[in-house]
């Protein structure tokens, strides 16, 4: 099987923690290049610092807020000028809890351009250097909510289904490129966002969070959480060439919590 990456360079999102970090390990582990991109410079660097770099790779850090499509904007193409790109992992945090009805409509504004837009100019920023190299992949970090939506996460189960279609749309826009392009589906993953949640359902039920975390967990057929690398490695593998005829699927990695089919 050629996981191999060697020549490649990749940009992962959201790089700090969670599934981000531990995607660009993965994404290291098999050769390539990696810039890594978050809002916190200092926790950032240690990130770039820790990647392995064996002869021939370089790897980046890059201070972005995805809040801010126009500094975003700018800083990628200062960057991609003399660092193209030929992977994107776009990957961010998700909106706040809560029910749908109650929310503002700043709040859906907020988490729409922090998801969809910013993820158009990561796009339109790196597009031509992946049709220059007649290779690319694009995998966005999603949720399963684009399936089954999650209760009390009204923002976010909207906003992801906007994502999920704008995604598919791109997939057979760019296949012809040789531009793949994939979502990630994560299920309960031990990442801060998870532990948000758990706090969250605990101080609106009244329940322990190791009551709450229980619960969560019964209803996986695997019966835990996730951790970061076991999604990792999923989307590791679908920016390598043996990927190259998966195009426009949204992949669960979940333990097979989702009842769907």
């Amino acid at each position: 099987m050629d996981l191999d990456l060697t020549g490649r360079h990749a940009l992962v999102c959201g790089a700090s923690e969670g599934i981000g970090r531990a995607t660009a390990h993965e994404l290291a582990l098999l050769g390539a290049s990696v810039t890594v991109l978050a809002r916190r410079g200092d926790a950032l660097q240690a990130v770039r610092d820790a990647l392995p770099a064996p002869a021939g790779q370089a790897h980046h850090a890059l201070v972005a807020d995805m809040d801010d499509l126009d500094a975003l904007r700018s800083r990628l193409e200062a960057h991609i000028a003399t660092v193209p790109v030929q992977i994107l992992i776009n990957n961010t945090g998700g909106p706040p809890g809560g029910p749908a009805h109650t929310a503002s409509t700043d709040a859906y504004l907020s988490a729409f351009r922090r998801h969809l837009l910013a993820g158009q100019v990561l796009v339109q920023a790196l597009l031509p250097g992946m049709r220059a190299a007649g290779w690319g992949r694009i995998v966005n970090v999603v949720s399963t909510s684009v399936r089954e939506p999650i209760m009390g996460l009204g923002v976010s189960n909207t906003v992801r289904g906007a994502v999920a279609g704008w995604a598919k749309t791109l997939s057979r826009e760019l296949a012809a490129d040789g531009i793949t392009v994939n979502n990630v589906l994560p299920g309960y993953t031990r990442t801060q966002r998870i532990a948000q949640i758990v706090a969250d359902r605990a101080a609106r039920s009244g329940q322990s969070e190791d009551a709450v975390v229980a619960a969560m967990q019964a209803t996986v057929p695997v019966g835990r959480f996730a951790e970061p690398e076991e999604t990792a490695g999923v989307i590791a593998f679908l920016c390598s060439p043996a990927a190259g005829y998966v195009n426009g699927v949204s992949l669960p990695v979940d333990g097979g919590r989702m009842a769907s089919i």
